[in-house]
């Protein structure tokens, strides 16, 4: 993952558990075959794809969910 894409993502979503819970996550959907949500590069990792969606607007947190469970 490129540092500066962490510094600009942390700035988004500061607490760094919930980062790194959500690049996680979407890593594995992406490893599982599942779309990136913007355009990229074709080698990309699958960990700047997740931090650049964050960084868009186009990945977020889940609170709902993660509270019903």
């Amino acid at each position: 993952m490129t540092s500066t894409l962490v510094d600009e993502a942390t700035k988004i979503l500061p607490d760094t558990q919930v980062l790194v819970n959500l690049v996680s996550k979407r890593v594995r959907q992406l490893t599982t075959g599942h779309r990136p949500m913007v355009d990229v590069g074709p080698f990309t990792s699958t960990g700047d794809i997740a931090l650049i969606e964050i960084i868009q607007g186009k990945l977020t947190p889940d609170y709902d969910s993660a509270a019903a469970s």
